[in-house]
């Protein structure tokens, strides 16, 4: 992993926690890092909350000074007007949200996101200051047609059509056929895909922005593989689903430098 990229372990809760829950989640989770006496800035730790939750966590985290990242799950392509159910990235930039999920696999999956709506929604979060989180990644299918990191690839070029060489991105590969299974990649088959999602940034955006912008694993991490993934170079972090959901476990993945020589 590279020394001069932060890691980010962001934990994605998905459709879990209401914001009562959610509360007692970020008291605790924060009470179990600050005893194991985790060093604030040695890791980045961001949460991704239902929306219903974003204003009561926003509120706890400024008002007891926890230095966790708040993001949204998703977000518009468009900025206002006649969109039912959709959410600006306005407001969630006057929530103090840093970061976006934008084409998670079960957006793509589930309510037919393309490429080109991911595009839109790159575009939509930077208008509004915040860093996207963009997800690619391959289904088992995918894999046995065009090989490993085809389709990301593919899936991210279209994503950084137009974004501006000094934006504040991050790149996120979730193999599809990981996900929730309990099988993850090998931390060789995640640095390799990584590798070439750093070289599809440099080709779009530079080498400078190659070089700072972090790519994290996502699919099936645990606080027993963790550290074999954050071992490898163009590995900067963990996008974390299940996981993140119980608090010694999500603080284990939080911890990963107590077992890994970086």
């Amino acid at each position: 992993m590279a020394v001069n990229r932060t890691p980010l372990i962001a934990g994605n809760w998905k459709m879990n926690l209401d914001h009562l829950q959610a509360v007692a989640f970020v008291q605790k989770l924060h009470w179990t890092l600050k005893e194991a006496k985790h060093e604030a800035g040695s890791v980045e730790v961001a949460v991704f909350p239902p929306f219903t939750d974003l204003r009561t966590v926003q509120t706890l985290l400024d008002a007891d000074k926890i230095d966790f990242a708040l993001g949204g799950q998703d977000l518009s392509a468009h900025d206002s007007g006649a969109y039912t159910g959709e959410i600006s990235g306005q407001f969630l930039a006057k929530l103090d949200a840093k970061y976006v999920i934008i084409g998670h696999s079960e957006r793509r999956q589930f309510h037919n996101e393309t490429d080109e709506v991911v595009a839109a929604k790159t575009q939509a979060a930077l208008r509004h200051g915040l860093a996207p989180v963009i997800c690619v990644g391959e289904t088992s299918e995918d894999l046995e047609k065009f090989g490993a990191s085809a389709v990301p690839v593919g899936q991210l070029e279209v994503a950084l059509e137009g974004v501006a060489a000094d934006a504040d991105i991050v790149v996120a590969y979730e193999p599809v056929w990981a996900i929730g299974s309990g099988q993850a990649a090998t931390p060789d088959q995640a640095q390799e895909v990584c590798a070439k999602l750093r070289a599809v940034v440099a080709d779009k955006l530079g080498a400078d922005a190659a070089a700072r912008t972090r790519v994290l694993y996502g699919g099936s991490v645990k606080s027993g593989n963790i550290a074999g993934f954050m071992r490898e170079p163009d590995v900067d972090g963990a996008l974390v689903g299940g996981a993140s959901l119980v608090v010694d476990e999500f603080a284990a993945i939080v911890r990963f430098q107590k077992h890994v020589g970086v």
